[in-house]
């Protein structure tokens, strides 16, 4: 549905290529983790599209959850060395901008079902 789409991967390298935000853990941090920023906003998003797509079928709500778990898996083995530190200002700036462009690809996939 989504991790297996070409943005995806694109997505991915994105990440890659911009990994210098998470070598450092300099700047304001909060008390929440990389861990608990990622499926925080991971959960919010799927709820938005849930929220915004309330005739999806459950089949379909299924996926989607089960897409997301791949998600802050991919995530969590990409960030392994910083997924339990808490989350810089910055680091959290990038999450989201991330995190958006893959319920993009999530709302591209729902529209699909339409």
């Amino acid at each position: 549905m989504v991790v297996e789409t070409d943005g995806y991967l694109a997505l991915i390298e994105h990440l890659a290529f911009n990994l210098d935000v998470f070598a450092s853990d300099e700047g304001d941090t909060g008390t929440e983790s990389v861990e608990d920023v990622v499926t925080d906003m991971v959960a919010s998003n799927i709820m938005a599209i849930f929220e915004q797509n309330p005739e999806l079928h459950s089949s379909v709500r299924f996926k989607l959850l089960k897409e997301a778990d791949s998600v802050v898996e991919d995530l969590s083995e990409v960030l392994a060395g910083v997924w339990a530190k808490p989350a810089t200002n910055g680091q959290i700036s990038f999450l989201d901008e991330y995190i958006a462009l893959v319920k993009n690809l999530f709302d591209s996939a729902v529209a699909k079902y339409d």
